[in-house]
């Protein structure tokens, strides 16, 4: 069976444009600020890189900028070796590379550390800087596969998850109102959205039954003020905004002003091509959703419809 829909490409590019490309971030550790600087002007062309004259400073680097791509460690520094430094950042940073320079045969550690998965690479002093270049392209590459995969699986373990919430839902909601919030949450969740909002609609207008999800107190409720409302009903067809305020046809809505949301996307909930709600998801911040995620949407859109649209025609206990 074929679920290719047309619009989502549309949606799609739209929602990938507001991501901006940026540079792999690096962190270079080393206690001799000549090697330090040397290693910052071999990769700022290509990478956003940090520095750290030891390895308690680079902890904390970490901690305040998050996951790095890799990491370029001296061995002998003082206070904390190079390997241990490395081995301290795996628990929380799995998927980052090491690469180790060392300058002496210190091999118990360099076979401990590799071994365990601490470290991908250990270059020997004087480094060459169109090996250590190759060395660390591989490392780049191999690391942003892991994420890629990472990623993968973060979306099929969603899909999984939102899919069940979405029959649970329905299962446990004995009327129609009752499912509406529940729906909310498990689509709201799974999409990171800062607010959700499920709707339904009769007769090509808003109802008043409703549910909501919000990961901020105080989610307001304008959908009858937008404009992109009135469009999805229109035209049965998914409608978002990608950059709320450089879109001239939402200036007049102060809503999205005084809500401070940057990306919102309304999906029409139909059933037997007869628009039965409303989906919106609300950020308030540059969305990146994948073409797998908008196809992932659009199918939960289709079951929820079907989930109202029996709530709705089943008789009241």
């Amino acid at each position: 069976m074929n679920y290719a829909v047309p619009e989502l490409d549309t949606i799609s590019r739209q929602l990938m444009s507001l991501e901006r490309p940026r540079k792999a971030k690096m962190l270079v550790v080393d206690d001799e600020p000549d090697n330090l600087d040397l290693l910052y002007r071999t990769f700022r062309r290509d990478f956003q890189v940090l520095k750290a004259e030891n390895g308690l400073r680079a902890l904390d680097i970490l901690a305040e900028e998050g996951e790095v791509a890799v990491i370029i460690s001296d061995q002998r520094m003082p206070e904390m070796k190079g390997t241990e430094f490395l081995s301290r950042t795996v628990p929380k940073f799995p998927d980052t590379m090491r690469i180790i320079l060392t300058g002496f045969t210190d091999v118990e550690d360099l076979v401990d550390a590799i071994n365990s998965g601490q470290v991908y690479k250990y270059i020997t002093k004087p480094w060459d800087p169109n090996e250590l270049k190759g060395v660390v392209q591989r490392a780049a590459e191999t690391y942003e596969l892991l994420k890629q995969r990472t990623e993968e699986l973060r979306r099929s373990q969603a899909q999984t998850a939102l899919l069940a919430n979405l029959v649970q839902a329905t299962q446990q909601a004995s009327h129609l109102e009752d499912c509406l919030q529940p729906l909310a949450v498990a689509i709201g969740t799974t999409f990171k959205a800062d607010g959700c909002i499920l709707q339904m609609v009769s007769g090509g207008e808003l109802t008043a039954a409703q549910g909501s999800h919000s990961t901020a107190e105080g989610l307001e409720n304008w959908l009858d003020k937008d404009p992109l409302v009135k469009d999805a009903i229109a035209t049965h067809k998914m409608q978002v905004t990608v950059n709320v305020p450089a879109d001239s046809s939402l200036a007049a809505v102060e809503h999205y002003a005084n809500s401070g949301i940057q990306a919102h996307l309304l999906v029409p909930v139909t059933y037997q091509d007869k628009v039965v709600a409303v989906l919106s998801l609300q950020w308030k911040q540059p969305c990146s959703l994948q073409e797998d995620e908008l196809l992932l949407l659009h199918l939960s859109a289709q079951q929820v419809g079907l989930v109202l649209t029996c709530k709705r025609l089943s008789p009241v206990a």
